[in-house]
């Protein structure tokens, strides 16, 4: 089997890590890639987003299958075009990826279908939203652009004048430009956070091992929302009875819902929980896997990958049985100076193998090339340093002591990764 992986990052590297331990694969290919997975894949520079571009390279290669990770492609209707013309596909289409591209359709989608999620309205009208604002009165809040902004579009304001600040921002200064022309204010819910990714044939859902995202640059979760700076699975906040109820509340009707509304959801799903003192509610859909959260759950599939893709193709997912290792993951992200805001790329990294790893844990590349043997920072989020043990301190003491031996000019990372799971257990 050949299969072309779409994107660039520490989530398609993972991708590629696992289906390059399937018998099954006998070729990868991934574009654009990146440093570290173009030691698993023939790397194409063609941008995840062209959506001609990699309809255009799956004709060259023939692969059996095409990989889109990321969400602009799946949003866009890249799956659509590559199953027109005919190529079998891991990802939903179009139709079905808006439940990550417009927040406005799946708060709708939940609020229709009596899925548990935060109280909400829409709005495109500075002056309603922010009539809104005063009549609700209750801080924080939470202020969302209702599409893709590199999960950076929700701010949590802590007063009114922060949430008006932010409506402004979104709906008249234009910060995410086409993302945030419609906005969504939520109630602020409370209570741990879980992220739990699911294969799903589009009739049958299959839960994978839930995880646990640390999104705030800094320790102590201060600083900026990022794309997250690193993850732990499993996520002791989830348990087998918060498992039971979210499967029958939440990831059933989700995936029957999308079923009778005609959009047929194919691929990972994923669910951002947050178990509230009324039980699990949705945060957020994201219609691919998570990114860092891929970097600690694939780590703990023991069932082929290559498998399961065709398995969710061929619509019977049911019949496969998933099996997970019992043994904890932890991901530490070492990123730019700077990030998430302005940085600097080009920098050497020290510390890495010719083929991007480092002795006692995996290195997932996120944002490197490789150029003249040497591999330098091309992106924020720089390095996902991966480790597996039978228990989670054991799994992050070895991916810290890797972060130690790994070296680039004003590299950052959170030194306190796992730290709210461990006070938990």
């Amino acid at each position: 089997m050949n299969i072309l992986i779409v994107g660039g990052g520490g989530r398609e590297h993972a991708i590629a890590a696992s289906l390059k331990k399937s018998a099954k694969v006998e070729k990868l290919y991934c574009a654009p890639g990146n440093g570290g997975i173009s030691a698993l894949a023939e790397c194409f520079p063609v941008k995840a987003t062209d959506i001609d571009g990699i309809v255009e390279l799956a004709r060259k290669l023939n692969p059996d299958y095409v990989f889109v990770a990321p969400d602009d492609p799946l949003v866009a209707g890249m799956v659509d075009k590559l199953n027109d013309a005919g190529f079998k596909t891991f990802g939903p289409r179009a139709n079905a990826a808006i439940i990550e591209g417009s927040k406005s359709f799946s708060k709708g989608l939940m609020k229709k279908y009596g899925i548990p999620t935060a109280a909400y309205e829409v709005f495109t009208d500075e002056e309603k939203a922010v009539a809104y604002l005063r009549e609700q009165n209750s801080y924080p809040a939470v202020i969302k652009a209702d599409g893709l902004a590199l999960g950076k579009g929700v701010i949590i304001a802590k007063d009114f004048e922060e949430a008006r600040d932010a409506v402004h921002s979104m709906l008249v200064d234009g910060k995410f430009g086409k993302s945030g022309a419609e906005i969504v204010i939520e109630e602020f819910m409370t209570g741990p956070e879980v992220s739990v990714l699911a294969f799903t044939d589009g009739k049958a859902v299959k839960p994978m091992i839930s995880s646990m995202d640390h999104k705030r640059a800094y320790d102590n979760d201060e600083g900026l929302n990022t794309g997250g700076m690193g993850t732990i699975a499993p996520n002791p906040c989830y348990t087998d009875e918060i498992a039971a109820e979210c499967m029958e509340k939440i990831f059933k009707p989700t995936i029957k819902a999308m079923a009778d509304e005609g959009r047929p959801f194919k691929g990972c799903l994923y669910f951002g929980l947050m178990i509230t003192p009324q039980g699990a509610k949705v945060v957020e859909y994201n219609c691919r896997f998570g990114d860092p959260e891929t970097q600690v759950v694939l780590p703990l599939l023991e069932t082929d990958l290559a498998d399961i893709i065709e398995s969710v193709w061929n619509e019977n997912l049911a019949e496969l049985d998933i099996k997970w290792s019992g043994e904890s993951c932890a991901c530490v992200v070492m990123a730019s100076g700077g990030y998430p805001e302005k940085y600097e790329t080009g920098k050497e990294i020290g510390g890495l193998d010719e083929t991007g790893q480092c002795a006692g844990a995996y290195v997932y590349h996120a944002g490197t090339k490789l150029e003249n043997g040497k591999f330098l920072t091309a992106g924020g989020r720089v390095l996902g340093v991966t480790a597996t043990a039978e228990n989670l301190q054991a799994a992050l003491d070895k991916a810290y002591k890797a972060v130690s031996e790994i070296s680039f000019d004003k590299a950052h990372y959170r030194r306190d990764i796992g730290k709210r799971a461990l006070e938990q257990k």
